[in-house]
């Protein structure tokens, strides 16, 4: 058990160190605010302050003392190999506890859904409350009063990574904890939980002060196997090849239970989790901002559908194991895992490009750059890599981060080391600003070869231009 436990956890490394760096999304940006975290303790980063806050902050307090100690490189890869292990071993954990059966046929889908679409796009944080909510969900799960305690302590740190997960673990854990104590109730509990989340959106609805942007994507494609659909569209022949497989499981297991009726009562629970969670990625906005003056609380449904996925897998993991199970679902791994190589690697061609714009400028260089996906691609932040490009070398001006609050670093209006309001921000990324005279000198990387996207230009601006004139827009 030992021994496959330890080469089963080397093997889901491997794509965090199949490149120079992890090419997953706004992973770049924290690696980035590290950095210039490290600046603001030295005095050296003019207008920039850091804040102590309640949430958004665990992976990169771990991201900062682990690049105070060992280097910004070996940093982002120790944290990012931590939070992989943390939560596909968490979701294990819970798997094992709520179908009393270690699941080791499905660890293919676990480790795919560990590289999935949350990971990609480097919603690190979100990534580790969700593993941190699993494994106090698992301990609530025992019914066991001493271990149940010891998931409170997690509740903390499951704050301080991202909210979400702290009221994923309590709306859980209540949910049940109700059906355990109160057996003769329990047909109320799906209906009041449906009753509040129809009382959320018509909150969210009615109410003008927050702007509410609801999904592109028709409410069925969230259904948990959407978390396989990273990049181009060949991974929705993955996600439907998965969901194809599940179904085909749980009917083929269905169908050689002794009494039909008896099976659907057995995993009860877990089907009135898996429909909750449906529903709630059905009725809520993808994105939500709740004044002018913050950020977007942005692929709020998107992310949320990793919960669902988690559930489906809990529901799976209840299936009695047969002989093909482990080798399909390995087939499904690998072809997702050749696709995630050859992604990434386009990515990381994009960023040893970036650095070798960003070698020869002098310290202290602001830099703007519009850097675009291939337009089919679902995780379209690859301009992050640009940031981490930059990381002992220049300034992306256009940083998010500290000019959103929203998270550990802030600034102060005039610094000339990051923008301070965030419409400029957003103005930049999308390459729609308009270059004043008192942000110059200012450089803008783009993409210079519609053939090869990976290549890149650095220019001056000049006062008055749209610093993203000069760019390539892919067409989705």
């Amino acid at each position: 058990m030992k021994l496959r436990t330890i080469l089963l956890s080397v093997v889901l490394l491997l794509p965090c160190f199949w490149h120079p760096h992890i090419e997953a999304g706004d992973l770049g940006s924290h690696v980035y605010n590290a950095w210039l975290a490290q600046l603001v303790q030295k005095g050296t980063a003019p207008g920039v302050y850091s804040v102590w806050q309640w949430k958004n902050i665990l992976f990169d307090l771990l991201l900062l003392s682990l690049s105070n100690q060992f280097g910004i490189s070996a940093a982002e890869k120790i944290a990012a190999a931590f939070c992989v292990l943390l939560f596909f071993w968490s979701v294990f954990a819970l798997i094992a506890v709520a179908t009393r059966r270690p699941p080791w046929f499905l660890t293919p889908f676990l480790a795919m859904l560990s590289y999935g679409y949350v990971f990609h796009m480097g919603f690190m944080n979100y990534y580790l409350s969700i593993a941190l909510a699993c494994l106090g969900l698992s301990l609530v799960w025992t019914a066991r009063p001493k271990l149940q305690l010891i998931a409170i302590p997690l509740l903390p740190l499951m704050l301080l990574a991202h909210p979400l997960g702290v009221l994923w673990f309590l709306g859980a854990a209540a949910y049940l904890l109700l059906w355990q104590h109160l057996p003769r109730w329990r047909i109320a509990f799906p209906l009041l939980g449906l009753l509040l989340i129809l009382a959320v959106r018509w909150f969210l609805v009615h109410h003008p002060a927050y702007d509410v942007e609801w999904p592109d994507h028709p409410f069925y494609f969230f259904n948990g196997a959407d978390q396989f659909v990273v990049f181009g569209q060949r991974y929705r022949y993955v996600s439907a090849i998965v969901y194809a497989f599940g179904l085909l499981m749980a009917g083929l297991d269905l169908r050689l239970a002794p009494r039909a009726t008896s099976w659907w009562k057995d995993r009860l629970l877990l089907l009135e989790f898996c429909g909750i969670a449906f529903v709630v990625t059905s009725l809520l906005p993808e994105n939500l901002k709740l004044s002018e003056y913050t950020g977007w609380i942005g692929l709020l449904v998107s992310r949320l559908t990793l919960i669902t996925a988690i559930y489906a897998l809990c529901l799976l993991g209840s299936l009695t194991p047969q002989k093909w199970h482990l080798a399909a679902l390995s087939l499904c791994a690998l072809l997702f895992f050749v696709f995630l190589y050859q992604d990434t690697s386009f990515v990381a061609r994009l960023e040893a490009n970036a650095e070798k714009l960003t070698r020869s400028l002098p310290f202290g260089t602001r830099v703007l750059k519009t850097v675009a996906a291939p337009g089919d691609w679902r995780a379209p932040f690859i301009y992050h890599s640009v940031d981490r490009a930059c990381v002992g070398h220049c300034f992306a001006f256009s940083n998010y981060e500290a000019s959103t609050k929203q998270f550990r670093l802030r600034v102060h209006e005039d610094s000339p080391v990051v923008v301070s309001d965030p419409r400029d921000s957003e103005s930049m990324e999308s390459g729609e600003y308009e270059v004043q005279p008192e942000d110059l000198p200012l450089k803008q990387i783009d993409q210079c070869d519609p053939a090869n996207l990976t290549i890149l230009c650095i220019r001056d601006l000049s006062p008055g231009e749209k610093n993203g004139r000069l760019s390539l827009r892919p067409i989705p």
